[in-house]
């Protein structure tokens, strides 16, 4: 499947080794351990690990920990395990980390200290913003730019030496104030920050900023492909600018494509952040996150995830793209693999009063009839059940083809009944439906021939075990979280139906030994998994699946 990968980045690659390239294709995922990764992760680490297996070259995870100040072993142990779920296996080429670079970074800034390329500045960051100037009009020149090699190589030693406060002075790159592009405009290169990191511990109180470390990176590591996003395609003059002016071994070829934004959720950290810190959702792996390791806790599977990341196409034009389709993706892997079972979400007791009190048999059902392979179980049938309650009507609306007074019902894998008497309580509530069964009937079918249309699932009562069903909606009620309207906030529109919780539900006894993370198809409800709570199953997908109306046109 990966051998067919086809998108404008392979086409790119191709059309370098037609010209000559004979390196071995080298790519990396370099994400910030600085909060978990999400969907729109996915598409990064397919891009660059798909194309690595395409041309049997090596994927990189590098972490970019560059940051000290969000950065967390949490993190990075979240980030391993995600990626290792999504791909199935460890990275190829290996698992590094920016901050094992310092060194190398520091040695470098010192080369363009001494080339004449870096001066060590004492403007503040609202300074520097002044003098950058802006889209048309150029900057102007830091009064300390023309500061001699020696003074700035003193100065810069002195920052590392941690002689001066934080934020009091920073690196920048002596590149061209005039440049139309503003990344090019004298960019810091280094700041002074004192935070402890979390694998150098407090051995630096300077770091390389991202546009600095980055390309030195890749270049260390032997990176042929640098694929990133496109917010930074203007950043591409200065990757190649620090490439071509720092004594390194290799030169890599940045190449961006456009994120994967999806319909009713975010995918800015900061955001993400925000939702947990303020404790919106229940943790970054709340079923309704973006996040991987809650798509993981829902249900979702990592081939429906990569799957979703190649429908939704890799380009370089930005898009939304609709939730719908990476439902449609779990929904059509699932009605192919998932093994039925039947759960009654708002129970009413049905009771059979020709059927033997204390009898009970068990009825053969298929686990999955799309698939023979997957073989039957059998199910527990007494004379007091469970059925939906809305499975019965006492006054049914036209068409209505389930249970009513009078009216028969097949009981799926089972008999056909009758319902011939209604129990209400004090408040006029149904609490019990009297039925007679055909206690002829053959495979669900009645041997005088006529015939019957409904079919309702159904739970034995002696036998149904106990469990609360997670029901999960958009988390955002907005289609483009990313364009909030004007004097509002995301906040403004989260769904306060995102979570809906069904307590009480009675589930067949097999679902009882059901494992972490194990899917199911409730039949007539939906996809569902069994969480690491004990007792609780989340809703994955419903079974309805307007999204593929549209995939057929």
């Amino acid at each position: 499947m990966l051998e067919n990968v086809n998108n404008f980045l392979t086409e790119i690659i191709d059309e370098d080794i037609k010209n000559g390239l004979s390196e071995r294709i080298h790519t990396r995922f370099p994400p910030e351990p600085n909060g978990y990764l999400h969907i729109g992760s996915a598409k990064a680490i397919f891009i660059n690990w798909s194309i690595a297996k395409k041309y049997n070259g090596l994927f990189n995870l590098r972490y970019d920990d560059t940051n000290p100040v969000k950065e967390d072993t949490e993190y990075v142990d979240s980030i391993w395990e995600d990626i290792k779920w999504l791909t199935g296996e460890e990275p190829s080429g290996g698992v590094y980390y920016g901050s094992d670079y310092f060194e190398t970074c520091f040695n470098c800034a010192v080369q363009l200290i001494k080339d004449g390329k870096a001066y060590v500045d004492d403007l503040t960051q609202e300074e520097m913003r002044q003098y950058r100037g802006s889209l048309t009009e150029p900057g102007k020149p830091s009064p300390y730019r023309d500061r001699s090699v020696e003074e700035n190589l003193q100065l810069f030693q002195d920052m590392r030496d941690g002689k001066f406060a934080d934020g009091s002075k920073t690196l920048r790159a002596k590149i061209d104030m005039a440049s139309p592009n503003m990344n090019l405009r004298d960019p810091a290169i280094y700041r002074i920050v004192r935070a402890h990191h979390h694998r150098q511990g407090d051995k630096w109180c300077i770091y390389p900023l991202y546009d600095f470390a980055h390309p030195i990176q890749d270049a260390l590591e032997g990176i042929t492909h640098s694929m990133c996003s496109i917010e930074f395609e203007n950043h591409r003059p200065l990757y190649e600018w620090v490439v071509d002016n720092c004594p390194l071994p290799h030169h890599p070829k940045q190449r961006e494509f456009a994120r994967l934004n999806v319909t009713h959720t975010v995918m800015s950290k900061r955001y993400l952040r925000q939702l947990v810190f303020e404790k919106h959702v229940e943790g970054w792996d709340d079923p309704r996150m973006p996040t991987l390791c809650a798509l993981r806790r829902r249900g979702y599977t990592p081939s429906a995830i990569l799957d979703f990341v190649q429908r939704a196409g890799i380009a370089k034009a930005n898009s939304l793209v609709d939730i719908k389709l990476l439902e449609h993706c779990i929904r059509e892997e699932l009605n192919e693999t998932a093994l039925r079972r039947m759960a009654v979400t708002e129970p009413v007791k049905l009771v059979i009063t020709n059927y033997p009190e204390g009898q009970c048999e068990e009825f053969e059902v298929p686990n999955n009839p799309r698939n023979e392979e997957a073989g039957s179980r059998k199910v527990p049938f007494t004379r007091e059940l469970y059925i939906e309650k809305s499975d019965f009507a006492e006054v049914p609306p036209p068409k209505f083809q389930r249970l009513k007074p009078d009216g028969e019902v097949r009981l799926m894998g089972a008999y056909i009944v009758k319902c011939n008497e209604i129990v209400k309580d004090d408040n006029g509530e149904i609490v019990e439906i009297r039925c007679t069964a055909d206690l002829e009937t053959r495979n669900g079918m009645p041997v005088d021939g006529r015939k019957v249309k409904g079919t309702i699932h159904w739970v034995s009562a002696e036998h149904a075990i106990d469990a609360d069903l997670y029901l999960y909606d958009n988390l955002f009620t907005l289609e483009n979280v990313n364009d909030v309207p004007e004097g509002t906030d995301y906040l403004d529109y989260l769904n306060p139906d995102s979570l809906k919780k069904l307590t009480g539900c009675k589930l067949e006894p097999s679902l009882a030994d059901a494992k972490e993370g194990e899917r199911f198809q409730f039949v007539r409800m939906g996809y569902y998994c069994k969480d690491r709570e004990s007792g609780r199953f989340n809703r994955i997908v419903t079974l309805k699946d307007s999204f593929a109306k549209t995939l057929k046109k």
